[in-house]
Formats: C-alpha cells, structure tokens, sequence
C-alpha cells in the first residue's frame, strides 16, 4: 500500500505540511508541496485516495470508505461529515454506516461503537494514535472523552492493519484524527473552523472551534467545545433522565524541520449525563467523567542508513468519574467511584525499499508498550487491578507488479493482569455460611497474531482483496476480576479468573470503487471464534451483594463465559452519479448490511445489531447539497437466553445545506456552512437491539438539527 510523506522545499520547509502514519492532514490547496518519498503503510488510515473527479464524489456522506489502495476497509467520516451531523459521541457518528452501530446505552453520552457485533474489548478507541484511556469497555454506561466535533476525521479500520495496536483491536479500531499535536503551519500562518448548531428534539445547543497557527518552524494549535441537551423526546414523551452537559479543549506545540518534526498537546474533557431508563431513571443516575491527557508525537527522517522513517506516538491520563444517584438509603450522592491512569508509546521503524527478484518490498516493524491502573471504589463491581502490554509487531508488502501486492503482518505480545479473584460457587448462588473465597492472582498470556492479504487492480478503477488473519486476544481484567454489582447496568458481573485466551480466525473478501460515477464498496466476511468472551446473563437476579443472588430482584446477573461461536456477515454501500446538475451531479445512493453471530450449540451470541438496508437520493451542485434517505432496520429475533425480540423501525432523514466561499480579508472567513437536517422524520419507535437498554428506552424521535460552520 503505497502512500507519500511530503518532506521538503527549503526555505519554506518550516512550514510544510507532513503527512504521517498517524493521520494525513488535507489543510488547503495554498499549502506548500513538497519532495514526495514513497513508503508502506501498516494502517490504511495513510491511504486515503483522493476525492474523485465527479464533483457527487464529494458527497460520500460516510456510506463509503474513500480508500481502495488498503487491504481492507477503512470507513472514513471527514471534517465536512462532522461538522453537518454534529455527533456529540463517536458511536453516534458512527451508528448507521454499514457494519457499524452503538451501544446507545445514554443517547448523546455514553455510546460506544460497535463493529461487526463487536464491541467493548474487541474495539480499541485511540484518538491520533495513543489508546483513549477511559473505561468505557467496562460499562456501556461509560462515556468515551473524545468529542467529534473538534476532530478532522474519524476513522474505523479493520483487517490487518489493526494489528499495529494491540490484541485488543481484534474487532477493529475507531481512530479520532486531529491536529491537538501540530504536524504543519498553515500557508498564510492561521487557519480554523468554527461550528455551532442547534436540535429540536432535546433542545440541544453546541459550539467547537478549533485555530492552528505558526511560523519560523514553530506550529500551535487550540481548540475547544461546548455541548448541553436536556432530555430528549421520543414518540411516547420525554425521555426522563437523559439530559447531557460536556466541556473541553486541547493545546498543543511542535517544531517542524525538514527531516520531521516533534510536538506535544495537553488536552482536558469534563462532562456531566444522566442514565435513561428503570432503576437509572428512577434513582436518577448521572455521571461525571473527567480526563486530563498528555500526547507526543514525532518523526525523524535520516538521510541515509536502513530506515526511511522513524515514528513515534507516546501518551498519558488520569481520568475519573462518579457515579451519582439516590443509594438504597433514600439519600442522593455518590455510589461508585471509577478511576485510570494509563500510559502508552509506541515506536515504528520504516525500512527503505528493498528490490527483489519478485518485487519491491516495503514494511515497518514497531514496538508498543503500555500500563494500566484501573481503580473503583463503594458499589463498584472491580477491585484494583494492574495491567501491563509489551508487543512488537512487523508489517511487510511485495508490491509484485500489473497492480497485484502482497501483504504480510504479524505480532507477539506479552500481558499480565494483576488483582484479586474470587472463586465463586458453580452455579453462582451463594452457600450459606460461607463467602466466596478471594484470592490473589496474577495471569499472564502470550497473544500471537498473523495475517496475509493481496490486494489486485482491476479495470475501470475496481479493486478487489482477500485477507486471511489468526488473531489471539488476552482476557482483559475485567473479564478475569469483576465480582459485584454495577448499578448504573443494573447488572451484577461476575469475572472468570482461569479465562482462556479467545482465537479467531477470519477470511474476508472486498472490491471497492471510489472513482467516477459509480462508487462502491462491498465486503463479506467469515470469523471463526475459538473461546469467544461473552456477557452470559444466568437467569439469577442478585441485590447489591452475592449473598442477595437469587433472592434478590434489582440486578441481573452477569457471567463473563467462554464458547466457540461463528460470526458472517457482509457490509455494502454504493452510490451512482445519475443526471449532471450544473457543476455537481444527482445520484443514487444504497447501503445493506447484515452480521449474524452464533455459538456452537445453536443459540445467538447476545446483543447482535439487526440487519439494515437503506437507500436514498442526493444532489450536489453550485455549493448546494440536498439529500433524502431512508434506513430500514429489520426485526431482530435471533436473541440469546433471557433477551427479547426487537421491532424493526425506519429513520427517515433529510438534509438540505449551501456552502458559499468569501474573502477572507472581507469578511474573515473563506467558507461558510448553513444548512438544515432531519433525523426520523418518521417519529418511529426505534430501539437499538445492540444495547442493554432496549427495553427500557427509545431513541430519539422526530429531530431537526440547524447548523452553522464557518472556516477562515
């Protein structure tokens, strides 16, 4: 997979814009161009092809990865994207795209993304390159502390490439792009975006804005947000107890050269939401998650020897949420502590070309370490726990000619997890007279992972790829530890301490298209699951202690299990350029996606999304942009034990915006943004299959958002 890094022009090389493997950054056309090196790759987040000749192509509306040069799909949501649909959470970004969905578990709060089915453990989130560092995969009630608004893409990688961040990436990785670590100096010294907007169906207000400046080798950047919605609506009322409050920003400094750069960003998120739905509404539960994080990164180029290429990504935070409600006492106040401190680096070495009798050979080898310290405190459900991750992985491609490559990638890591376990009953009800007995453990695995892919060139612009991947995951410590109730889930979770590590094996199959006027991107996939981890729910219904199990009727109880399960899907999304308009086109658009998860003794893994297809029209031209599209959501009724069924639903949206560029030494901007969207038009029922809180929330109904965004 080929891509280039801009390296330099002297005298103006200070202010070049350097396009790395954490995250290429498209600043405006005015910006200096410089000395292309070609290099390979690892993650296809690098590849991003560029938009097509069609000015429709434009119009991609997230339905479709832009890139076809990666070895799997990248599904991409550029700054454009965001600043029309103004998610406040990255699983709201990210919800309908085909293959993706969301936890949903506080809509507009706490909403993780789900991938093929997979969520929580199997899903790293990592904003430019350095792992979140919350603990959102340990409740879907935990917010992640990344807000879209201020990125400039967010992207979603599968495949191969994942295997640059860890075993915990087994599902894929939601990577949020930004520039809070300044990799260039805008052409004419400053440049930004500011974007606000407004919501019916919660009375919803919002503001980001983000600056990046510099010159004489030095580049800064700023940015900050504000967002708050009061309860939401939906077809039946309020939503009670779902209002939200978040607050951040970041910034950041680095010297640019001619062989690389080095900054680093301070960054801070503060949020306050509230937990929909039974007990959580009823005892009005809320969180305040709040982070405070440092990031580094740099690149240095040599001149001459081995490498091309030297990266790195290094970060740090301490984060921290309360969990508020009324106790079992009648008194409101905090009931759960939650608390991390996490560090991460990791360091990547590109190797210069190296010509064979078969081809030319590109690749990279990196290391990557990093600790986590999870604390929770009162009624939380895990004790203290340590974990540590030492890896180092290789990425190699043969690029063998007629537009046919070869890629290769493999990974040893090395974890351990260290707290204290209980050995519960079999049956998890307790015996009386006797607790569970608790012990000290420390587990340590030995993950291995590999995989291959060829990529091929087809005619008229088609690309197709195979990739085949064995990929081993350690048990996190909240699989092997918890033991004990978790209110804000209403849950009791109980961990399994001699957990295995969980193996799969996947085949997958894409072609792609994203240049002129149809685009399209099709994939299928088949996963094979050897000691898949799951959230098995007993049937037993526990208080706030073990003894309560099976007496008790507040929290459901919460096994983490292993079993073989088998997981096919595919994911589809084109669109079609039908009649010129002026400078832009109309066109068609269409996505279906489907993912069905089963173990070996033929009941459903629990909290698959439904299936889905969708289709619309759109029509861009003369800085206007006008869409209408329907997504139809099927019933779900291949449930696991104690689930219920989930009717299917329709959200009808629309969307009509213009865009107008200005000059700037006028008005101070280059380009402004109004524009006006519709969200379930229909004011349909609809509930997420995927979420724990199906059954006792709706999302929310009919929705017009307004907004504004302007750049200069």
């Amino acid at each position: 997979m080929s891509i280039s890094l801009r390296a330099r022009t002297a005298p103006a090389a200070l202010a070049a814009q350097l396009l790395l493997f954490g995250g290429a950054l498209a600043q405006g056309a005015n910006q200096v161009t410089l000395e292309e090196i070609s290099v390979t790759s690892p993650s296809p987040v690098q590849a991003i092809a560029p938009v097509a000749a069609s000015p429709a192509a434009a119009a991609s509306l997230g339905l479709l990865p832009v890139a076809t040069n990666t070895f799997a799909p990248v599904t991409v949501l550029r700054q454009e994207q965001i600043a029309r649909e103004q998610p406040r959470t990255l699983g709201d970004a990210l919800f309908d795209r085909p293959g993706l969905s969301a936890s949903t578990y506080a809509p507009g709060a706490a909403s993780r993304p789900i991938i093929r089915g997979l969520d929580n453990a199997r899903v790293r989130i990592q904003e430019n390159g350095v792992v979140s560092g919350d603990v959102s995969e340990l409740g879907e009630d935990h917010a992640v502390p990344i807000n879209p608004l201020v990125n400039d893409r967010i992207e979603v990688i599968r495949g191969p490439a994942t295997l640059r961040y860890g075993s915990g990436a087994i599902g894929g990785v939601v990577s949020a792009e930004n520039n809070r670590v300044p990799t260039f100096i805008p052409a004419r010294g400053v440049q930004g975006q500011v974007t606000t907007g407004y919501t019916s169906v919660d009375n919803g207000r919002l503001g980001a804005v983000s600056v990046d400046g510099g010159g004489d080798g030095i580049a800064v950047h700023a940015d900050g947000f504000k967002t708050a919605t009061d309860s939401y609506a939906t077809p039946l009322g309020i939503q009670r107890n779902s209002a939200t409050d978040s607050q951040g920003g970041s910034v950041g400094i680095s010297a640019i050269g001619d062989r690389g750069f080095l900054g680093i960003a301070y960054s801070r998120y503060d949020a306050w939401y509230q937990i929909p739905g039974g007990e959580a509404a009823e005892s009005r539960t809320r969180l305040t998650p709040r982070q405070d994080r440092l990031l580094a990164r740099g690149e240095y180029r040599p001149l001459e020897g081995p490498f091309a290429a030297i990266r790195f990504w290094a970060g740090g935070s301490v984060y921290r949420h309360d969990e508020i409600g009324i106790g079992e006492n009648g008194v409101d106040g905090i009931q759960a502590i939650f608390k991390n401190r996490e560090v991460e680096a990791r360091i990547e070495a590109q190797h210069v070309p190296v010509f064979t009798a078969l081809g030319t050979l590109t690749g990279a080898i990196g290391v990557q370490s990093g600790r986590k310290v999870l604390n929770t405190q009162l009624e939380s459900f895990l004790p203290a726990t340590e974990s540590r991750a030492n890896a180092v992985y290789l990425f190699e491609e043969l690029a063998v000619g007629n537009g046919l490559r070869f890629q290769a990638a493999g990974r040893i890591e090395g974890d351990r997890h260290n707290s204290t376990a209980v050995q519960f009953p079999a049956d998890y009800l307790p015996v009386e007279g006797a607790d569970p007995l608790a012990y000290g453990l420390t587990r340590r695995f030995a993950p291995k992972s590999l995989s291959f892919g060829a990529l091929q060139d087809l005619p008229y612009g088609f690309v197709a790829s195979v990739n085949g991947s064995y990929v081993e995951r350690a048990p996190t410590a909240y699989e092997l530890f918890s033991q004990g109730p978790h209110d804000a889930t209403a849950t009791f979770e109980i961990g399994d301490p001699t957990l295995r590590l969980e193996r799969a094996r996947t085949v997958e199959i894409s072609l792609r298209r994203s240049e002129g006027p149809l685009r399209l991107d099709a994939t299928g996939y088949v996963t094979r699951y050897t000691g898949f981890i799951y959230k098995r729910d007993t049937g037993i219904r526990c208080d706030d202690d073990f003894a309560s199990c099976g007496s008790g009727d507040e929290l459901r109880q919460i096994v983490y299990s292993q079993a073989n399960a088998s997981f096919y899907g595919a994911e589809i999304g084109a669109q079609l350029d039908v009649l010129p308009v002026s400078n832009g086109f109309a066109g068609l658009e269409a996505q279906y996606d489907f993912v069905r998860a089963q173990f070996d003794d033929g009941t459903y893994v629990p909290r698959i999304p439904p299936h889905r297809v969708g289709g619309g029209v759109f029509v861009r031209a003369d800085g206007w942009f006008a869409r209408v599209n329907l997504l139809h959501a099927f019933a779900h009724t291949e449930i696991a034990p104690f689930e219920t069924t989930t009717p299917g639903w329709d959200d009808l949206r629309a969307e009509v915006s213009y865009t107008k560029a200005l000059d700037p030494t006028v008005y101070g901007a280059s380009e402004v943004t109004l524009g006006l969207q519709g969200r379930n038009l229909l004011d349909d029922q609809i509930r997420n299959s995927a979420s724990f809180k199906k059954d006792e929330i709706l999302l929310p109904g009919r929705n017009l958002r307004l907004f504004l965004t302007a750049r200069f």
